[in-house]
């Protein structure tokens, strides 16, 4: 093998391992969502399948010629590449999954170990075919380790900032698959490979198969897995699911119709301040834009910003769930902790955190730095209301709620209705609704069956000893209750 081949082998394979790691984490999200521990165990699990192709890979070349192993080993890993589709749709109808790291490890050593050990065998058998001359394994080893190196970032920058947008994620996978077998099948030889026509038969028939098996998205956007779902009961009422998470519920003929009861507790909360004759809101998360249209439909002096990471999101909002922008209700597309900056100082009435799904938390929407910009542009008498989810010792919703507390002089906490007989907070992670204001709290009148509020007392007390979090250490995925 000539020094030019082993080293487009050794980028390719890198390459290819590389992106199959982002691609992990878009396949995977419906199932374990978007988390710290997610990318953590999806980032450890082919890390370990990397060392474990190193070892094996070494091993396989000492005791075989590693010519005949390079090709067979590609076409191996780009096969086993397209079993993740079909084991992750296996997943998703099956049984609910609580996505704690043991599930996440697990769920990815299911689908991406593999592929990543195989890949990562051809580079020791690359060397040991290149090590002719002991004299040159300094210079053979730090250039084909230079190869690898490239090919991985080659295939993070490139997947991260252009496939991704570009193709559904199980296409992605399918070519990567695709490019991996027909190159191995080259380096191998058409030649010797006439006997083994019949494998790799089967292995196309697998790939093409991986490509057809159903997606659960209808939609896949830079960020989510989109999936609607119809509701019998209401001719034009979509449900709206985000990687595996129901995030919202959308009534095409009549947006005044709050389907969640943590929707219902934002209208009760809002609606004091609502009874001005002109209310601005400020509405971190859009999804299926519930609230904006719910605001703008029960007020008529309403006018609605809608802060939106996922551009995509947006379009097929528009799309499909009838959403429509004007002069009242406005979208800005981007990470909300960035576009903020724009909003200037005492601009809104009322801020709607909705940014938190029951997977998925941006942390650097939770800590005292993002929580001191909500106060900047609130208005002296404004008001925050913030959906949480928490279960358990609800150890994220104290910590958030004293986040708040060091910026508000007034804080208070809805809570989950529970059976009579029951206690709270219990094993069951729901939806909470954080309050805060710098002027007192207007009086909320809460439905029974939607929660209970606790008032600035209770609060306090539910807060007791916890952290504030702050840019520098806010652990939100271990303090949650899932």
């Amino acid at each position: 093998m000539s020094a030019r081949l082993a080293t487009v082998t050794v980028f390719v394979t890198s390459f290819c391992v590389l992106v199959l790691e982002i691609l992990a984490g878009r396949l995977l999200a419906p199932v374990i969502g978007v988390s710290l521990e997610s990318f953590t165990g999806i980032i450890g699990t082919v890390l370990a399948g990397i060392a474990a192709g190193n070892t094996f890979g070494g091993r396989l070349a000492d005791a075989q010629p590693p010519r005949a192993l390079i090709g067979p080993a590609i076409m191996a890993g780009g096969a086993s590449s397209w079993l993740a589709p079909p084991i992750t749709s296996a997943i998703a109808t099956g049984a609910h999954l609580s996505p704690d790291p043991g599930t996440i490890v697990f769920l990815t050593v299911l689908t991406f170990f593999l592929p990543a050990l195989i890949l990562s065998s051809v580079t020791p058998m690359v060397a040991k075919l290149r090590l002719s001359d002991v004299g040159e394994t300094g210079r053979v080893v730090g250039n084909l380790s230079a190869a690898g190196t490239f090919g991985a970032l080659a295939g993070t920058f490139l997947t991260g900032f252009v496939l991704v947008a570009a193709f559904p994620t199980r296409r992605l996978i399918f070519l990567v698959g695709l490019g991996l077998v027909l190159f191995g099948a080259g380096l191998s030889g058409w030649s010797r490979l006439k006997p083994q026509a019949v494998g790799l038969g089967l292995v196309a028939l697998l790939g093409l198969a991986s490509v057809f098996i159903p997606s659960p998205c209808d939609a896949e956007t830079a960020y989510a897995c989109v999936e609607i779902e119809a509701d019998d009961d209401r001719p034009q009422g979509l449900g709206i699911v985000l990687n595996g998470s129901r995030n919202s519920y959308v009534d095409l003929d009549d947006p005044t119709y709050l389907e969640f009861r943590y929707m219902r507790l934002f209208a009760d909360v809002v609606a004091p301040r609502a009874d001005s004759a002109a209310v601005d809101v400020l509405h971190l998360g859009g999804a299926g834009f519930t609230f904006p249209r719910y605001i703008n439909a029960v007020r008529a002096g309403a006018n609605s910003q809608v802060l939106e990471i996922d551009a995509e999101l947006v379009d097929y909002a528009e799309e499909e769930l009838a959403l429509e922008q004007s002069d009242r209700l406005r979208v800005r597309t981007g990470d909300a902790r960035l576009t903020i900056a724009a909003e200037a100082d005492g601009s809104y009435d009322v801020i709607v955190g909705d940014a938190f799904s029951g997977l998925t938390i941006p942390w650097h929407l939770t800590t005292t730095e993002f929580v001191a910009e909500l106060d900047r542009v609130l208005r002296p008498d404004g008001i925050v209301v913030a959906n949480l989810i928490d279960g358990e010792d609800l150890g994220f919703a104290r910590a958030e709620l004293a986040t708040y507390k060091a910026h508000f002089n007034h804080v208070a906490l809805i809570r989950p209705q529970v059976q009579p007989d029951s206690d709270w907070p219990d094993s069951v992670a729901r939806n909470l609704m954080l309050i805060a204001s710098d002027v007192p709290l207007p009086l909320i009148e809460v439905d029974p069956q939607d929660g209970i509020l606790l008032d600035e007392a209770d609060t306090t007390a539910l807060i007791d000893d916890a952290e504030v979090l702050t840019d520098d250490f806010a652990p939100v995925d271990q303090l949650r209750h899932t």
